[in-house]
């Protein structure tokens, strides 16, 4: 079956640092049929809440690299994951590096120096892996606390795009993964195609973009900076960032194969969209939207802050406006 990624675009206008991500395998279909008969001999499904995916990692301690300083657990990294913490005390700034076996590019994450766990995607497909934890230790140096080559074969294609990560933060508790499946329940969505359409409409009714952080983030004082997917669905606004985590993070819990796209538009600005998989209708290698009948090409921010005028989507459908760089 040919396959193609639906692009739902979303406008980024902070600089970011570049990082990757993928997703995991699903179940057997006689697993799923077998589990779905023990279910419906057990109980009535009618009533029940709306289901949700969260495919949650772990630090599982089956292969760490356990430095002096710092802990790289890969365990799971067929599942298109790794997870980092700082051992080291203190509150350095951090820094971890990874790069693939095919982007020419390192992407790059900042660190927590908590001591908790953090969740970087391999999104760069199957093949060898550089990762690295680096500390800062005056203005833009930094030491190399601990590194590890390792060759990751993933279990499917889709791995680090089903999980959440860092920069697609979201748990089983969390909101967004309450109100996505009420929606998708609502709106009887039931392939992929549908849940994009349903999300998408929600989130471009919803939110508003944020000028004000918008502004702070060009000045640079949001250097950093992690979207809190729940704070935005509760304040209902946001930046760029903000949007594409949010769809990211509602689609992903559905079992909906999602990428978060970095790239640039037309004016050399950074900017955010999101590549959803089909297997219906297999990848898509634009931008798109549904205006009811037809996916057309999309940006959520835009679209929503345009309210969805003509000048705005001539401007959303032009593939010229838009580069493809970095994957996560």
């Amino acid at each position: 079956m040919r396959k193609r990624w639906i692009s739902a675009f979303l406008a980024l206008t902070l600089l970011l640092g570049a990082v990757c991500g993928c997703a995991a395998p699903a179940e057997s279909t006689a697993e799923a049929a077998a589990l779905g008969a023990i279910l419906d001999g057990a109980v009535p499904l009618s009533g029940l809440p709306p289901i949700s995916i969260v495919l949650s990692p772990v630090a599982s301690g089956t292969a760490v690299k356990d430095g002096r300083t710092a802990l790289i657990d890969y365990s799971n990294a067929a599942d298109g994951y790794i997870m980092v913490k700082w051992t080291g005390g203190g509150s350095p700034k951090l820094k971890v590096q990874i790069k693939g076996p095919n982007c020419p590019d390192m992407y790059k994450y900042d660190l927590p120096s908590s001591g908790e766990y953090a969740v970087f995607p391999l999104s760069d497909g199957s093949g060898t892996y550089q990762i690295s934890v680096h500390k800062n230790v005056s203005g833009t140096a930094y030491t190399n606390e601990l590194s590890v080559s390792i060759n990751a074969r993933l279990s499917d294609e889709f791995a680090p795009f089903i999980r959440p990560n860092q920069y697609v933060n979201y748990s089983d508790d969390s909101e967004v993964v309450s109100m996505a499946a009420e929606l998708i329940e609502d709106g009887q969505a039931e392939d992929n195609l549908s849940k994009v359409r349903v999300i998408y409409e929600w989130v471009v009714t919803n939110l508003k973009y944020d000028s004000a952080k918008a502004r702070d983030a060009k000045s640079g004082s949001l250097t950093g900076y992690l979207p809190d997917v729940d704070s935005v669905m509760d304040e209902k606004k946001g930046i760029c960032f903000d949007y594409a985590a949010l769809m990211a993070a509602m689609l992903r819990s559905q079992g909906v194969p999602v990428k978060l796209v970095v790239g640039y538009t037309s004016r050399g600005e950074y900017h955010a969209w999101i590549n959803v998989w089909s297997e219906d209708s297999g990848w898509v290698e634009s931008m798109i939207y549904f205006d009811g009948s037809v996916w057309e090409l999309m940006d959520p921010t835009f679209a929503s802050s345009g309210k969805q005028s003509k000048g705005i989507m001539e401007y959303i459908n032009n593939p010229a406006n838009y580069k493809e760089k970095y994957l996560y």
